[in-house]
């Protein structure tokens, strides 16, 4: 059984995913907001974590929130930054978001598009102003997110079982 495997991966692991993280397909882009998208990389359902690419296509603010588990992230493009802190993180930056933090992402006004790969285990947890809860998505929201979406743009309900572990 085993010799008939590629590489050292057990027969019961999941398979490696290997595809090309900006799609040229836009329909890939799964709608989260206005201007805002996401891209799946890989979503473990075993681990409630994801691996996403985030665009922001315009200046703003996106989101109040906070993570119970930590978060990264890595800028490939534009910048952007948290209300709540002073740095920048920009093309290139690498970004370590610590457990029970609660931010405000924001895009400043001379940035046309951000992209930015994050890591994310449990879920994110959206607040006020008076950091009282308002919704949440996980990793079986994204999932959900992404079978209405690419049912409507023609790729499939079942197209985002590739990213699926």
């Amino acid at each position: 059984m085993y010799h008939a495997m590629k590489g050292s991966t057990h027969v019961l692991a999941p398979q490696e995913i290997a595809v090309t993280a900006i799609p040229e397909d836009e329909r890939v882009w799964v709608p989260q907001a206005p201007n805002v998208w996401f891209r799946p990389l890989m979503l473990n359902t075993l681990q409630g974590q994801w691996c996403n690419l985030l665009r922001v296509r315009r200046a703003g603010v996106l989101s109040r929130h906070l993570h119970p588990s930590p978060v990264h992230g890595f800028v490939l493009k534009g910048s952007w930054r948290y209300l709540e802190h002073d740095w920048v993180a920009t093309e290139g930056s690498y970004v370590f978001e610590p457990p029970g933090e609660i931010h405000t992402l924001v895009v400043p006004d001379d940035v046309q598009e951000m992209i930015t790969f994050f890591n994310i285990s449990g879920c994110m947890y959206y607040v006020d102003q008076d950091n009282k809860h308002v919704g949440f998505e996980d990793v079986f929201t994204k999932i959900d997110m992404c079978r209405k979406h690419y049912t409507e743009v023609g790729l499939g309900a079942d197209y985002v079982d590739q990213f699926v572990r």
